[in-house]
């Protein structure tokens, strides 16, 4: 059996969680691979709207195996406080399996974040300020605390020793801060943690996909928030293309199978960073509006703008995209032209591949469509969708060489058309 992977292909916020929801009864496993709860996994149904951070999106369904891999870090306050959310759903979380190599944010890697993120200025790149940077440049230089750390008898010494490397470099940075209070909050979260089933990951997925199961692997944020292939240096710390799976569960890329991407019929942006086609203007502000387009981890408005094509296929390249899901098109219905930006002109001459240098200044070469006007959100059939909207779908697919499988027209796990 081959692992199938669903992932982001923009700057995050495509929609992934309410998709591995909708997909979860095909599969017997979903497993998440990278990230941490600076990510925000959306879910909705029976008028209920659920935010996940670091469980997978598949837990509301209890028959089904959920992973959180050895890519992804943690915190155990968050960790805690979801878990305590989720309880008056009757969910038992036998079904949650934590990677022993999974790394740990420590209340000092937020108080790094917050001072490196204040001594950049300007240039800051608009992090969540949830310690995830700092967490992985520990896992890189060999100094991280793992989840399986917390079954050694000298657990507590360990995390005093990378308190004290924090804490020197923070009285380096001249930075006032105080952890006692969430200190106290995060061994709560340890002692949560100890009461789930803590496991060598990869042996388990690769057991499954040798015994026939079908395992998905999620990811978190998008590929242009890549640390490698994003626009660097404003990214998050992790891998969040395909390969990213195979490092962030152990899997070999010879047992992938299909690899899903999400994509909004626009786009949006969350912090700091190159965004071509952003739209600063009323139009932008129309899309936030209609979209809803705030963090459900931070809050923070999101920077809107038309769909980007020339990032979109370097997406594809990049990830081996074998099928597309688009998301929030009845977002777009409010207007009566939209556009597609097909090309970029960079310092005089045309082209459609990213820059290497992303602070070069990008002017958007657009194609115009005709709006479809027409409420979406109760459509459940492609026969139901309008001319202009299949239009749409059909330039997308022919340019991007691959298909689009699955459309979302709302954020209900029923508002989705299997075409």
């Amino acid at each position: 059996m081959k692992l199938d992977v669903l992932l982001g292909l923009q700057w995050g916020d495509e929609g992934k969680g309410k998709i591995v929801d909708v997909l979860t009864p095909k599969y017997d496993v979903i497993a998440r691979f990278q990230g941490g709860p600076n990510a925000g996994h959306t879910l909705e149904f029976n008028n209920i709207k659920h935010v996940l951070h670091t469980i997978p999106s598949g837990i509301f369904h209890p028959e089904k195996v959920n992973i959180i891999g050895n890519g992804v870090v943690i915190d155990p306050v968050i960790f805690r406080k979801e878990i305590e959310s989720l309880k008056k759903y009757n969910l038992t979380f036998s079904n949650l399996y934590i990677s022993k190599k999974a790394h740990f944010i420590l209340p000092t890697h937020r108080m790094l974040d917050a001072a490196s993120e204040a001594a950049k200025g300007v240039t800051k790149i608009g992090s969540t300020l949830k310690g995830i940077g700092p967490t992985y440049m520990d896992k890189t230089g060999r100094n991280g605390l793992r989840v399986g750390d917390i079954l050694a008898p000298d657990f507590k010494q360990r995390y005093e020793f990378l308190k004290k490397k924090h804490i020197d470099i923070l009285n380096q940075h001249d930075f006032t801060y105080d952890i006692n209070e969430y200190e106290a909050d995060w061994f709560e979260g340890i002692d949560t943690i100890r009461s789930f089933q803590l496991v060598d990951s990869e042996y388990m997925v690769n057991q499954f996909l040798n015994d026939k199961k079908s395992v998905l692997a999620e990811g978190a944020q998008g590929t242009m928030l890549d640390i490698d292939f994003g626009s660097y240096p404003f990214v998050t710390s992790s891998n969040t293309i395909c390969a990213g799976a195979s490092t962030g569960l152990g899997v070999a890329p010879n047992k992938f199978g299909e690899v899903m991407g999400i994509v909004k019929a626009y786009c949006t942006r969350v912090g700091s960073g190159p965004f071509p086609t952003e739209l600063n203007d009323n139009t932008g502000e129309e899309m936030r509006k209609v979209g809803n387009e705030f963090g459900s981890t931070t809050g923070r408005p999101r920077r809107c703008g038309w769909l980007d094509l020339p990032a979109l296929k370097y997406s594809i390249m990049i990830n081996g995209v074998t099928q597309i899901i688009l998301t929030k098109a009845d977002v777009l219905s409010v207007f009566d032209t939209i556009k597609v930006c097909t090309s970029y002109k960079i310092e005089g001459k045309t082209t459609d591949q990213l820059p290497y240098d992303v602070n070069l200044p990008i002017e958007p070469i657009y194609k115009e469509f005709k709006g479809w006007k027409k409420d979406l959100t109760n459509a459940t059939t492609l026969n139901e969708l309008p001319k202009e909207f299949l239009d749409y779908i059909s330039f997308i697919e022919h340019e991007v060489k691959v298909p689009i499988t699955i459309v979302s027209v709302g954020p209900n796990r029923k508002q989705t058309i299997i075409r």
